[in-house]
């Protein structure tokens, strides 16, 4: 049976997925019958992630070719958003700690030493003696 697969490439940790017809006996790099273009998951800045020959996945599915589970999530969603939209990715949640860090904290509130100055052991050491 000829399968439309992804075919790894790319360095480690650093993933690139060529999009391909092969026979589904082949190993997964292995030999192809049709390179139909690319995916590439890290993509950043202005690479593309995603470029697909719509007319040929179109082609092989009319001679009988399966699509993998991720291909086929790979064309929808490149048929709904185009080349340069498809695999764009949220930007990461900030964390609260880091919202805090952003915030100021308003004069007098706990842990706030801008308004007295910071105490050394010495002004403790005589707070404590005076009455």
């Amino acid at each position: 049976m000829v399968k439309i697969r992804l075919a790894r490439g790319g360095a480690k940790k650093r993933p690139f997925y060529h999009i391909v017809v092969t026979d589904q006996r082949e190993a997964r790099d292995g030999r192809y019958i049709e390179r139909l273009g690319f995916f590439n998951p890290v993509a950043v800045g202005g690479e593309v992630p995603l470029r697909l020959d719509v007319e040929r996945v179109e082609y092989w599915k009319g001679r009988g070719a399966q699509l993998s589970e991720r291909v086929n999530n790979l064309v929808k969603s490149f048929n709904r958003f185009g080349e340069g939209e498809a695999a764009k990715r949220a930007e990461p949640p900030v964390s609260k700690a880091k919202e805090a860090k952003g915030q100021e904290v308003a004069a007098g509130a706990a842990g706030d030493v801008s308004e007295a100055g910071p105490e050394t052991t010495e002004d403790k050491a005589q707070g404590s003696t005076e009455v």
